[in-house]
């Protein structure tokens, strides 16, 4: 069903595609895309874009530049987005669910385990190949966005460089740099006529915007896990690169919910299960207080990032072919694409640790590129299978 024309704004183009064909894409998605926002925004791309062409270049580029500008989880929130398109808020409230569900039944699943059976330690050595797998495929992906978005523009391509030597050297996605390179792109190509001589400033303003099951709840710890995860939702930039320290710093520095081994066990599980790599906050919250924890935490983290996205949806949909837009979301793109490549060097340290790795990654690489359509989760299998039988003899 088309339920475009109940909002004031109607798509341009009508949708090659059921909004049911597109809950089928985000389920698969969300239970076999793996490689964290960066591969997934990449997978979006080559999918719906380039493959099946159901989203238009501008629209994925809008949906990129709004998810880089708003805090919250980079991929779903390029999903939701993708989903408003063409219908609108309950496109982009099914589809942003659709996505996130999947992941969600694995890491609460995984936390059940980790809880009745004291810890998972195969989880190092699954890491150690899957790790580096991973890498190649963002790494990929990178390079199709950035061949894609960037090409011969001599501008973007400085904003690219820059947006991708911060994210290395500062280990975190800025979220002033992506809104000064849409501002830099829009003024060099479509200036203003008041702008006196060349030099302006503009300031860009950002809209801001349970569970009853039996009276044995632990009602105000659930409503510090909401609290807490409601503002790492609301303040974080920069995705699963960037959210991780800050989960740290409130979860075991500050709440002292989990030690440290616990935390890294978490974020391990979130790169070794598909979908978006914050994902890690129901296995968060499933350790701190079981399913009702692990529910909380994941609407506390997801619900900003959902209004963050339907809010401005109509702003960027209407004034979307206007050139100054056009200019300052080419802008932002270039420094989300420049800032996804540095993300792959930062977390290419932490995955690549010997020459075992190194080879994964590399030969991962070449796969992608020899076979077109060799499909990732059979690279990240493959990868885990070494992970298990290597790390065993190595450590």
């Amino acid at each position: 069903m088309d339920t475009a024309s109940e909002h004031p704004i109607a798509p341009s183009v009508a949708p090659r595609y059921s909004l049911w064909q597109l809950l089928l894409y985000m389920l698969r998605l969300g239970s076999l895309g793996f490689g964290g926002p960066v591969a997934l925004a990449g997978y979006m791309h080559r999918d719906l874009v380039d493959g099946r062409k159901w989203i238009s270049e501008a629209d994925y580029k809008e949906g990129l530049a709004l998810a880089q500008l708003m805090p919250g989880p980079l991929a779903a929130q390029l999903a939701m987005y993708l989903g408003y398109v063409h219908y609108r808020v309950i496109g982009a409230t099914l589809v942003g669910a659709a996505f996130v569900i999947p992941s969600f039944v694995m890491v609460v699943a995984l936390g059940w385990a980790y809880v009745r059976y004291g810890g998972l330690t195969w989880m190092q050595a699954v890491f150690y190949g899957v790790g580096a797998a991973v890498i190649g495929i963002i790494a990929m992906s990178a390079y199709k966005l950035t061949s894609k978005s960037v090409r011969r523009d001599k501008l973007l391509w400085a904003i690219y460089l820059v947006a991708a030597a911060v994210t290395v050297i500062t280990e975190s996605e800025i979220a002033w740099l992506f809104l000064a390179a849409g501002v830099i792109v829009w003024l060099w190509r479509d200036p203003p006529r008041w702008l006196p001589g060349g030099v302006g400033a503009i300031v860009g303003a950002h809209a801001t915007p349970g569970v009853t099951i039996a009276s044995s709840l632990d009602w105000a710890l659930l409503t510090q896990i909401g609290s807490f995860f409601a503002k790492a939702g609301a303040f974080v930039f920069g995705s699963g690169l960037a959210i991780v320290p800050f989960l740290y710093g409130g979860v075991v520095t500050e709440h002292h919910w989990l030690n440290d081994k616990q935390f890294v066990d978490a974020v391990a599980v979130a790169m070794i299960t598909p979908g978006p790599v914050v994902i890690t906050v129901g296995f968060i919250g499933y350790l701190i207080a079981g399913l009702p924890g692990a529910c909380v935490a994941a609407i506390g983290t997801f619900l900003p990032c959902y209004l963050f996205t339907v809010i401005p949806a109509p702003y960027f949909k209407k004034y979307g072919k206007l050139p100054a837009l056009i200019a300052f979301v080419d802008g932002v793109t270039a420094a989300a694409i420049g800032a996804i490549s540095g993300a792959v060097i930062v977390l290419a340290r932490r995955s690549i640790i010997d020459v075992p790795t190194a080879f994964l990654a590399a030969l991962t690489v070449l796969l992608l590129l020899r076979f077109k359509k060799l499909q990732e989760p059979m690279i990240v299998a493959g990868a885990a299978a070494i992970g298990l039988a290597a790390y065993s003899l190595l450590h």
